[in-house]
């Protein structure tokens, strides 16, 4: 049975270890509760979520932004991040249209809401704007940290 997948092009053999990994990625996430939740992928901007010992971390993918502009918030166990991307088009001189063929940004007002875990501290929330990448840092409360007992 093997040496018959073998006969076929590589990309079906890479889409097959993908949808593996993909499973082995979903399985893994659904035996790991998780309060945390956000809207369907396709949304702006995109967002990565992930939790270290001592904080949950936020990046937002929104290169072009003025970082003044972004206004990030936490009220009542949701994440807020808004903000508006204006569309990056020459201006029409007087007399002549301006044609567009073709705008894959997105552009216009933004409002991304996140429903967070219980075990985040809203009062220690860091937010920094670098590069295009919005990260937030919100701390874990002590209570939820892990510790270690002292075996006697």
């Amino acid at each position: 049975m093997y040496e018959s997948l073998l006969n076929y092009p590589i990309s079906l053999i890479g889409q097959f270890d993908r949808l593996r990994r993909d499973l082995d990625d979903a399985i893994s996430l659904s035996a790991q509760p998780s309060s945390i939740r956000s809207v369907a992928a396709g949304s702006q901007p995109q967002i990565n979520i992930g939790r270290t010992s001592n904080s949950l971390e936020i990046y937002a993918f929104a290169p072009g932004l003025d970082a003044s502009k972004i206004e990030v918030t936490v009220d009542r166990g949701v994440l807020h991040i808004a903000g508006e991307r204006t569309p990056e088009l020459p201006a029409p001189q007087p007399g002549r249209k301006l044609k567009v063929y073709t705008r894959e940004r997105p552009s216009g007002r933004f409002d991304r809401a996140i429903a967070l875990p219980d075990d985040v501290d809203p009062e220690h929330v860091q937010a920094s704007y670098r590069d295009g990448v919005l990260q937030i840092s919100i701390a874990r409360r002590e209570a939820a940290l892990p510790k270690r007992i002292q075996v006697q």
